[in-house]
């Protein structure tokens, strides 16, 4: 065999040369895998308890073989051991503790072990491979590829990006769109995971970045920051909406991304298989921005709530199913725009809520400070809608309201005081009775009305509320779908896919801060940490 591997020492080095030039990995890799492949061929040959190495140099090719051994003063292992004596032999002047090299001839690989040296080989180059893969790939999230389609396999499109293979699954494919194998195809590089199999590189022609970069390629003054999208929402396949903003006066970013003649943008949705995008100028303003959003609908007023990110947008009557779109979808889109839920109402409607806030305030006034209609529908009309407002306002700005003195203002600054107290003892009644420990009730930032929603949540001793994470306490309840005012009109009634779908913390309708909830969870772990130092104390004391 020594005469064979001499024989082959170029062959050996032009196939290390030619599969690295292949795989695009390095040489050295492949080197190393056919090192490991004799090495375990050896083994097989001499017997696996031995510590076998060998060298494959990468300039001659020749290839040396030994196994590794420790001289010790009483052999243990007779494969990895030697004695002193047996030592010197091999390497003159060795000492106890030493690793010395015992030289091995080299093997006759038979047709077994020619086989596994293979398998050892591919699997090593495979995972060479594949880690190039991964490092060529990994940062290039957000790119643009072009690949050509190899396959279609469940309805997921398998691409062949040259150097490695992608997929575009089916939520990520725009509808419709047919895909054949041998096509060329241009999709964003959504994301890409190591797995055990290999990389894998998931890609989109769905996602709305995909849009935003078709835009840069097509419109020079995005790719060179003159023009900026700030917000893009898509329904693939149909529709599409962008929000564009210009940092130069002087261009106009509508007409940019438009192009002579609709160019620029008929080559974008070409490419989106005939999807309209409406393209419209962004605005800091969110009352400016939600009307150009509805486009082409018309636009009578915006009430915009920022503590539950929800706007409320007022129409004509004949503008209501041009404002909402077909199943939803031009609303839909710029409450994706403005990452806001939006309400769709007319302007009776929008009137009639008004009219029932106004009676019902009125109401509860009426009722909580004990005065007549009049009184109460003033506070109302002055803008007052919570005792709480009332009770805190400054007294000297109360009795400026026309028909007010500073005695009147004196006095319901006082009934609204006592009625915010009747308030939370009929709460702490209402806690008591559901079990809630007094121990809750002196936590920071939490009121009976709270400690009472805590109760009917379960939520009863400091233990309770300690094993919650902050957003379960207090994050806002946040809507699905944006939404059109219900009514008992067939044709108005709420649609099932635009329901405002109630998830949040245990607290969110109270407003409560991040900070606030911190501070919340807090202390009611505090216990915990004395608990701990209390047994700490004990266990040193005995």
């Amino acid at each position: 065999m020594a005469s064979a591997i001499s024989a082959n020492r170029a062959e050996l080095l032009a196939i290390a040369t030619a599969v690295a030039t292949e795989k695009m990995i390095d040489k050295a890799i492949v080197i190393e895998a056919m090192e490991e492949a004799i090495q375990k061929s050896a083994r097989n040959r001499y017997g696996a308890e031995n510590d076998i190495r060998a060298k494959l140099d990468p300039r001659t090719g020749d290839l040396r073989l030994w196994r590794v051994v420790e001289v010790v003063e009483e052999v243990e292992d007779y494969f990895k051991q030697v004695d002193l004596k047996q030592g010197e032999k091999l390497q003159p002047g060795a000492k106890v503790g030493d690793f010395i090299v015992d030289p091995l001839p080299p093997v006759d690989l038979g047709r077994i072990d020619a086989q596994s040296a293979k398998q050892v080989i591919f699997q090593k180059v495979r995972d060479a491979e594949r880690d190039r893969q991964y490092a060529e790939f990994k940062d290039r999230a957000g790119e643009i590829m072009t690949g050509v389609i190899k396959s279609v396999e469940f309805g997921h499109v398998i691409v062949n990006l040259g150097r490695a293979e992608g997929v575009i699954r089916r939520d990520q494919q725009i509808p419709r769109e047919v895909a054949r194998v041998g096509e060329r195809v241009r999709a964003l590089i959504l994301r890409v995971e190591r797995q055990n199999r290999g990389p894998q590189i998931f890609l989109s022609r769905a996602h709305p970045d995909f849009m935003k970069k078709l835009f840069a390629q097509e419109v020079p003054e995005i790719y060179d920051n003159i023009i900026e999208i700030k917000a893009a929402a898509r329904d693939p396949g149909s529709r599409a909406k962008i929000g564009v903003i210009s940092r130069d006066s002087s261009i106009d970013p509508v007409g940019a991304c438009v192009g002579m003649k609709g160019s620029r943008v008929q080559a974008v949705v070409q490419e989106l298989q005939g999807e309209k995008i409406d393209i419209i100028p962004w605005s800091e303003d969110t009352a400016t921005f939600v009307v150009n959003a509805l486009q082409p609908a018309t636009v009578s007023r915006v009430v915009i709530d920022e503590d539950e990110s929800r706007i409320e947008v007022v129409v004509p009557d004949d503008q209501l199913s041009l404002a909402i779109g077909r199943r939803g979808q031009n609303v839909r889109l710029a409450s994706q725009l403005t990452n806001s839920a939006i309400d769709i109402m007319t302007e009776a409607e929008a009137s009639e809520k008004r009219q029932k806030e106004f009676s019902e305030r009125s109401k509860m006034f009426e009722e909580e400070l004990d005065v007549d209609e009049t009184l109460s529908q003033l506070l109302v009309a002055e803008g007052f809608t919570e005792l709480e407002e009332v009770a805190y306002i400054e007294l000297a700005e109360l009795a400026t309201i026309e028909g007010f003195d500073e005695e009147l203002a004196q006095e319901l600054q006082s009934r609204a005081t006592e009625a915010l107290d009747r308030r939370e003892e009929a709460a702490r009644t209402a806690r008591r009775e559901l079990g809630v420990e007094d121990d809750l009730a002196e936590l920071p930032h939490l009121t009976e009305a709270m400690l009472v929603v805590l109760g009917k949540a379960g939520i009863k001793t400091l233990d309770d509320l300690a094993d919650l994470a902050t957003d379960e306490l207090i994050a806002k309840k946040r809507s699905g779908e944006p939404r059109r005012r219900n009514t008992n009109s067939p044709e108005r009634r709420e649609r099932p896919d635009q329901r405002e779908e109630a998830k949040g913390g245990v607290l969110g309708e109270f407003a409560l801060t991040e900070e606030q909830g911190n501070e919340i969870i807090m202390a009611a772990r505090a216990h915990w940490f004395t608990d701990e130092e209390e047994a700490a104390g004990a266990e040193s004391s005995q």
